[in-house]
């Protein structure tokens, strides 16, 4: 297996650039140093089974990717590959003479819109996500069916756990049965001393369902039970997406948010502003500018400074500034990256890299 300590050793390395915060212009004291390249498989592993698509660290903060799926992930607009192309001049470490024979300008097309505004426009979706769950926290306690229970009374309802209380009933004692052509409409009886055993509304508490009985012939119900099941549904998925934010939710910036009171990941909408800022550029200019010329405004928006409802009116306005600037497409950006140009540099390179 192919290690990152290899590339360095068997000078396999055709790119290698200082990338993230530190390419933006946007890195503090506080700033990690991430690293993005490109290289090339030895011979074997290339002409072999052994194929790599990508070598990276634990934490991704160091990617590098083989030359072939580096130019496959340019035609498909990845900004992440686009910027290391792109990469100010400051920030390389290393370039091999090959990798000038990928030109910029083949990747930079329409189909960028989708790719940087398209990505941003999701990281505003996840931002209003994360808001809900740092502005209305779930209890620990997962509710159950019981909690999505109303017995119906006269032209509205009240919920079920009020009307056991109110009328000294428990709901082991209780046996449902479906009301015909009514969905999720029950019958609901009810067997004081327990000889009739009936299976009560739930079994346990992680039941999904309500239980249902088989009921006496002549038996009246009691009362009619209304279950959402839509409703208690939708809890379970947002109850599942919450518990799996908080265990894998980083906590510095958990805590980053929590401090500055705004409700919202402060260093992801940084990025998602900076993203598209980046998408207007390319539509503007033709370009990728990897170098933000905004840093102090940038860096404000990550330390909290503004309202989590004003970003969002921001980040919309622009999104609608940069929509308008690739239709009117100043530039003449293609539909598409050039793929022939991209694939014909890629099969000289590689056989300038072996031998044939």
């Amino acid at each position: 297996m192919l290690t990152l300590n290899d590339l360095h050793r068997q000078n396999l390395i055709l790119l290698e650039a200082v990338s993230g915060s530190r390419a933006y212009g946007l890195a503090t004291p506080e700033s990690d140093t991430d690293i993005k390249g490109v290289f090339y498989l030895p011979r074997s592993l290339y002409y072999g089974l052994g194929y790599i698509p990508q070598i990276s660290n634990e934490t991704n903060d160091i990617v590098y990717y083989e030359l072939g799926r580096f130019v496959e992930l340019l035609l498909q607009s990845n900004p992440n590959t686009l910027e290391l192309l792109a990469s100010p001049t400051d920030c390389v470490r290393h370039r091999s003479p090959l990798m000038d024979a990928f030109k910029p300008a083949w990747f930079v097309s329409q189909a960028c819109r989708q790719s940087f505004a398209g990505y941003a426009l999701g990281q505003i979706k996840k931002a209003r996500g994360l808001n809900k769950k740092i502005v209305n926290p779930m209890p620990s306690e997962k509710k159950t069916v019981l909690d999505f229970c109303h017995i119906v009374q006269g032209a509205g309802t009240v919920a079920l756990q009020t009307w056991l209380d109110a009328n000294g009933l428990t709901q082991r004692h209780a046996g449902l049965v479906n009301v015909p052509h009514a969905r999720n409409l029950f019958a609901l009886f009810y067997d004081a001393d327990g000889s009739r055993g009936y299976h009560g509304i739930m079994q346990k508490n992680s039941a999904n369902n309500l239980a249902l009985s088989s009921i006496p012939a002549g038996e009246k119900p009691l009362a009619y039970l209304s279950f959402n099941q839509d409703g208690y549904s939708s809890y379970c998925r947002e109850y599942a997406s919450y518990q799996t934010w908080q265990a894998e939710r980083n906590e510095t910036r958990y805590r980053n948010t929590a401090a500055h009171g705004q409700g919202y990941d402060a260093k992801n909408m940084m990025h998602t502003f900076r993203l598209l800022e980046t998408a207007r550029d390319i539509a503007q200019y033709g370009e990728i500018r990897v170098r933000r010329d905004n840093r102090d405004e940038l860096l404000a928006i990550k330390n909290g400074a503004f309202g989590y409802d004003a970003l969002l009116a921001r980040a919309e306005a622009l999104m609608a500034e940069i929509e308008a600037l690739f239709d009117q497409n100043p530039c003449g950006l293609p539909e598409q990256p050039d793929r022939m140009q991209a694939e014909t540099a890629l099969v000289s390179v590689r056989g300038q890299l072996y031998g044939v």
